[in-house]
């Protein structure tokens, strides 16, 4: 038997402000009993150490401890109680990893306890990783609590979804875990989705993740003792003690160890990635057809349209506005963008009117929320609504059953990709819901959006004569034992209260005390946090079954751990502001680098508010450098799509240009994030994990390993102090060198159009020749690769190819670069042929040209040697340049 010495019991945290949180330090806690021990594994009993403290429920008096090293660099740690009836997260939305075939034979971390009073060590060398010494565990009917100590001014990061700093407050901070409809994006609440994962950074020392795999309300705390102590402490109204402990020790490779339980990210389509246009307001399909011709009039590039709730018959879902967007009006837009190799997205809700088709083909199949027998009522877009019930056993089927109807390609609308949203989810009847229709918007829209059209409406180029403005009205309608969970709990409003900032659990949302079809019947209470996730995978199918050979992209507002393996991930309801243009970095850096949902970013300019031309200018040169790069804005704010300024017209044009070039670099990277969990957006201390001045830098990031970003931070700035790490790099624009000393370096003369980006000397990027004005196009471009020496004049990179749509790959490439004082070798595997070749190698931070040789050109401005070559990208090659 491992044994701990004990230290004196702390004072209790100026955190645990409840009256009871007296009582609850002086709880007995549990005793270990029966402790075996076999191959990588370790069992115990855990009885009640004394008397009950039923502070916020019922102590239970029997648990039982579960310890696996599952792999070298995992520990697993489950507390659950003895008979296993206490609400546990459903293997069926969040599959656990392997622990059977793969246990760790020589563990990085190990697990140290004392048996009475229990309290567990996870430990890494002789460093402790977590320490639960002190405070007895609390295991209760509607509450768990279990708190650990950190080191002296932690680094820490994640436990999202939030908008708070990157690196996390240390003092009498609350992140409280409960999905709700978060306009606006406060600071300091919770937001949209849940992933209670943090990473604890500790330089030089090691980083290390721990993820607690609980979906039930919560609020986690990180505060100091008044002796100074820091503590990270556990508040849940339900579930159990589900932990898995990551040994690092780097924080690549906690990523990597996380994404090993969650699921790796789902791999996206090459168009994916191009940039993409959405406003919720437009009059009518006319309106949607005539940003789509100003985009090309204007020259910036339009990968995708997407439609908002507009298109819908009194936003009723799986319907169109006869009047304002028919359907043959609609495959006439469809068609007209695949025509000219773009495409086509729309808005689908989960809630549904209680009065259409969808609703009554939903009712026959059983697939609705109930009480007492009878249908859940909700309010939402189109009024009174119903809710789908995810574990309905007929759900799924209903739900591929209206996308195939509705989405049909020769009868319906053919989207091309999927948002969901109002998912957490979002209900406008406030608690108790005693009459939705009274909280119906269905009789109170916001106006149309004002006519932006030429006084003269001139005609759509290239589309039909008869789809032209005509005499349309252009209104809008105006009308209104089984781990399933304990038995006798309050499921509205629980002993504990959690720091919702909605109120109530069930307050504009679900009523919480619902319980769901299914042979487990789980409560609503358990499972608010999955009904994001729950409906991305159902979404998920059901797109795949429209298109059973092309990865399926989905956008969706609420997520919960292992949400990427399905879907990607924007921002939410964001405001025109310069606070949300900062915040929405260090948002995008915590769900690519941590949560593992890579396909993520902001609404570019902001969704409320109006946008400014100078901060719409620098969001569109900031948005380029998001995975997911969407333009979208709200219908009682002004249009800002690109080409309304002109500023901001040149800005996109210059951003995309660069984002297309840089487009197989992206590729290849996010393609290695879904094989191995290496993220490919980083915060700039996962590059130089021991250098301190990096750790609480949420002002710039790495776009792959390649490329700092350091983005203009507030208005009427045209200078950024941006920290370069003591290493080479390159000035992107210019290609000079640029030696970083661990200090700022004032960049200036930083134009409203332009975003500051270096190159880290080491680096080969593949660039495509030229941009195009749609992904297709640019995959008929021929590659220049750029090699960024380090001081030793070497560099290498890497190049990942395929048909970029197919969910089953059969053919593709993975193709390394490596070049050494002049020469540049090409190796890998071979198995896809662009049809496309290497047309140019530019070599940066040559000071002097190199002796002439035919087709070499030596650029004395930029300090770089370019070779024209025609190197075929089917096999290996050596060229000397």
């Amino acid at each position: 038997m491992r044994r701990l010495l004990l230290l004196l019991a702390p004072l209790v945290g100026a955190a645990l402000i409840d009256t009871r949180s007296s009582h609850l330090e002086n709880c007995s806690g549990y005793k270990a009993m029966n402790i075996r021990e076999q191959g990588q594994s370790l069992t115990a009993d855990l009885v009640l150490a004394g008397d009950h403290c039923d502070v916020y429920g019922t102590d239970l008096e029997n648990l039982k401890l579960l310890v696996e090293y599952q792999t070298d660099d995992r520990l697993h740690v489950l507390i659950s109680d003895r008979d296993e009836e206490v609400y546990q997260v459903p293997t069926s939305v969040v599959p656990r990893p392997d622990a059977t075939s793969h246990h760790g034979s020589n563990p990085n971390i190990r697990f140290d306890f004392e048996a009475e009073p229990f309290s567990f060590r996870v430990l890494r060398g002789d460093e402790v990783l977590f320490d639960t010494s002190e405070t007895s565990l609390v295991f209760e009917t509607q509450y768990l609590r279990l708190r650990t100590w950190l080191p002296k001014n932690p680094y820490l990061y994640g436990l999202g979804e939030h908008s708070d700093p990157l690196r996390l407050p240390i003092k009498n901070y609350t992140r409280t875990l409960w999905s709700r409809d978060a306009y606006g994006i406060p600071e300091n609440t919770n937001l949209y989705g849940n992933h209670p994962i943090y990473v604890d950074h500790r330089g030089a020392e090691g980083t290390h993740g721990v993820f607690f795999l609980n979906s039930n309300g919560m609020d986690i705390k990180v505060d100091q003792t008044d002796d100074g102590r820091q503590f990270l402490e556990y508040n849940t109204i339900g579930g159990v003690v589900d932990l898995y402990f990551l040994a690092g020790p780097s924080p690549k490779e906690v990523a990597k160890q996380y994404s090993e339980i969650v699921g790796l990210p789902a791999m996206q389509a090459y168009w994916t990635f191009g940039f993409h246009n959405c406003r919720y307001g437009h009059r009518d399909v006319y309106d949607v057809a005539e940003a789509v011709s100003n985009y090309s009039h204007a020259h910036i590039p339009l990968e995708t349209m997407w439609t908002d709730i507009d298109y819908m018959d009194r936003r009723r879902v799986f319907t169109l506005d006869p009047e304002r967007f028919p359907l043959e009006k609609m495959r006439e837009l469809v068609d007209y963008l695949h025509k000219h190799d773009q495409h086509y997205i729309v808005m689908v809700d989960p809630a549904v009117s209680d009065n259409n088709g969808a609703a009554n083909r939903g009712k026959g199949q059983n697939v609705f929320l109930k009480r007492g027998g009878e249908w859940y009522q909700g309010a939402v877009w189109p009024g009174v609504t119903v809710f789908p019930d995810w574990f309905a056993p007929t759900t799924q089927d209903w739900w591929d059953g209206e996308f195939a109807r509705f989405f049909n390609p020769d009868t319906g609308v053919d989207i091309d990709g999927l948002w969901i949203d109002m998912n957490e989810a979002s209900n406008f009847c406030p608690w108790p819901c005693q009459d939705p229709a009274a909280y119906s918007v269905e009789n109170d829209l916001p106006p149309a959006a004002p006519d932006v059209r030429p006084s003269s409406p001139r005609p759509l180029p290239g589309f039909p004569a008869d789809f032209q403005p005509g005499k349309s009205s252009g209104k809008v309608r105006r009308t209104a034992g089984n781990k399933a969970g304990l038995p006798n709990r309050e499921l509205v409003s629980p002993p504990y209260q959690i720091a919702n900032a909605a109120g109530s659990l069930s307050n504009k949302t679900i009523d919480t005390d619902l319980i769901h079809q299914g042979e487990d019947a789980y409560a609503e209470y358990d499972t608010h946090n999955l009904y994001g996730t729950m409906m991305s995978s159902a979404s998920r199918h059901a797109m795949s079954e429209r298109r059973p050979s092309v990865r399926p992209l989905i956008i969706t507002r609420s997520t919960f751990a292992g949400a990427g393996a399905h879907v990607g991930h924007w921002l939410g309801d964001n405001l025109s502001e310069w606070g949300k243009y900062r915040t929405s970095i260090r948002q995008m850096l915590a769900f690519a680098a941590i949560f593992q949902i890579p396909m993520v970013g902001s609404d570019i300019c902001g969704f409320g508010g109006n946008t400014t031309e100078e901060l719409c200018a620098r969001w569109a040169t900031l948005g380029a450098f998001n995975p997911f790069y969407r333009n979208h804005n709200s219908i009682d704010s002004i249009p800002q799509e690109f080409y309304r300024w002109p500023t901001v017209a040149d800005a996109a044009r210059r951003a995309i240009a660069i984002r297309y070039r840089l487009l197989d670099y992206l590729y290849t990277a996010f393609h290695r994030q879904t094989q191995t969990g290496e993220p490919f957006l980083q915060p700039m201390f996962y590059v130089y994990p021991d250098d301190s001045k990096s750790f609480a830098n949420e002002a710039q990031f790495f776009y792959g390993d390649s490329l700092l970003v350091s983005p203009v931070q507030d208005v009427g700035e045209t200078s950024v102090d941006a920290y370069l790490p003591k290493d080479l790099f390159y000035d992107w624009y210019t290609g000079a060198k640029v030696q970083g000393k661990g200090a700022n370096k004032t960049l200036t003369n930083v134009g409203v159009t332009e975003i500051p980006i270096h190159i880290r000397g080491g680096s080969i990027i593949p660039l495509r020749a030229e941009s195009a004005m749609t992904t297709k196009e640019l995959r008929r471009r021929g590659f220049e690769i750029l090699v960024a020496p380090n001081k030793k004049g070497y560099a290498s990179g890497s190049l990942y190819l395929d048909d970029g749509e197919s969910l089953e790959v059969e053919n593709s490439s993975e193709i390394q670069f490596e070049y050494n004082k002049g020469r540049l070798s090409i190796r890998g595997l071979f198995g896809y042929h662009p049809n496309v070749a290497i047309e140019a190698i530019t070599i940066l931070g040559q000071d002097r040209p190199r002796k002439q040789a035919r087709g070499v050109d030596y650029d004395a401005a930029r300090q770089s040697v370019t070779k024209k070559v025609n190197v075929s990208l089917s096999g290996p090659a050596e060229i000397d340049v």
